[in-house]
């Protein structure tokens, strides 16, 4: 049945030529045998202009305007020239809906016009000697009633139809701009992404010019010294290797950095400073910290703050009232494990969707930014009875 209903929808110039081949087969029996009946053989024009009112249904949605005209010119044939009326008149009353569902709106206004018109004019042509003036008129009236109801039907449709369509290009329009905006983000995370380690590299490389001219200094006079910051070079030249291949990954935009000296960017010892903050602003929060604490790469160290920063901050937006959190930090023998949790219910589920963790759309798409440039995965939705939960793993080494 599914199938059968697809292939109507597709072809209806073959269901519409269906029923106009029905129409015209009923329209001759009929005709024929009223005619019978009488005595006399089917006048000449009537089989054409059931033929031509059948083409009527069978073209009507192929060429609304014209098969319109095409009634029009056929009716107006039947009351000059005494074709009695058929079934295939019919047609008439689909011609007016369906050029009011679909139809120019000069069409439109054509078929009511005419609609309302052809029963009292086939009244005129062919009055009933029975009913008398009174009852001609009220029966002109009655039959005018089906084509005002197939117009309005029509109508409707149109409207219907334009609704939806207008519903359909309103979604295209907001997909298309909330995708727009994504990218956006993407960018300005990314150049603010590599802006930062941007000065994660140039502190790398500042540290080991200072560590090398100490070297030099003490090469002499002090051989241990100098072992030690040679060795010091060479750790702090591999990192900034590092770092800078996630750099030449990220694509900066045209803002530049502002003239001055260089700064460390915050690492895992600022988050201690980080959770104070919060605590001393009103918001509870519980840290810890499992594993054996070491130094790892400044990058994962930067990426792991910016999501306790990012993570913290929106606790504090959407938490609502007497929310707390709590931070895990859990050092692995490969990664940095990284768990933000919150038992806040002031904020409704969608503000946590992908996307729009911070109520703008840049929360979660900045996290799994940088999550992505170090290799890392991360985790994030709505917690069981209430809250938000976000968890990452950051590799020490990236990924190929």
């Amino acid at each position: 049945m599914q199938r059968l209903y697809d292939f109507l929808r597709r072809h209806p110039t073959w269901v519409d030529g269906f029923w106009a081949v029905i129409l015209f087969g009923i329209s001759v029996l009929g005709g024929a045998t009223v005619e019978e009946g009488r005595g006399t053989e089917l006048p000449a024009l009537t089989v054409p202009v059931m033929f031509l009112l059948s083409v009527v249904v069978a073209l009507r949605r192929r060429m609304p305007e014209r098969m319109l005209l095409l009634a029009l010119i056929v009716g107006l044939g039947q009351l000059i020239l005494d074709v009695p009326t058929a079934p295939a008149d019919f047609a008439l009353l689909v011609i007016v809906y369906t050029v009011a569902a679909v139809g120019a709106r000069w069409a439109s206004r054509v078929a009511l016009t005419a609609g309302l018109c052809a029963a009292p004019l086939a009244q005129l042509r062919w009055p009933s000697q029975e009913a008398g003036t009174a009852g001609n008129v009220a029966l002109s009236v009655i039959l005018a009633v089906p084509f005002a109801l197939a117009w309005v039907l029509g109508d409707s449709i149109r409207t219907r139809r334009a609704y939806f369509a207008q519903l359909e290009e309103r979604a295209a329009r907001l997909e298309k701009e909330r995708e727009a905006q994504a990218k956006v983000a993407v960018a300005a995370e990314r150049a603010r992404i590599a802006r930062e380690l941007h000065d994660v590299v140039a502190h790398n490389v500042s540290v080991m010019v200072v560590q090398a001219d100490g070297a030099a200094y003490v090469l002499d006079t002090a051989p241990d010294q100098a072992k030690k910051a040679l060795e010091t070079i060479s750790g702090t030249g591999r990192q900034a290797l590092a770092e800078m291949r996630r750099l030449l990954g990220v694509l900066r935009t045209g803002e530049h950095q502002e003239a001055g000296e260089y700064v460390p960017q915050p690492g895992l010892q600022q988050i201690e400073d980080l959770v104070e903050q919060c605590r001393e602003s009103g918001l509870p929060v519980d840290f810890k910290v499992e594993g054996t604490s070491r130094e790892l790469p400044r990058g994962v160290e930067l990426t792991a703050y910016r999501i306790v920063q990012e993570a913290l901050t929106n606790t504090r937006k959407h938490g609502g009232p007497d929310v707390g959190a709590s931070v895990r930090l859990v050092y692995f023998d490969d990664g940095l494990g990284l768990l933000v949790e919150d038992d806040g219910k002031g904020a409704p589920h969608e503000l946590y969707e992908e996307g729009g963790f911070d109520g703008q759309g840049h929360g979660l798409i900045g996290m799994r930014e940088r999550v992505g440039m170090v290799g890392g995965t991360l985790d994030a939705g709505p917690r069981p009875g209430g809250g938000f939960r976000i968890s990452a793993l950051l590799p020490l080494k990236p990924a190929h």
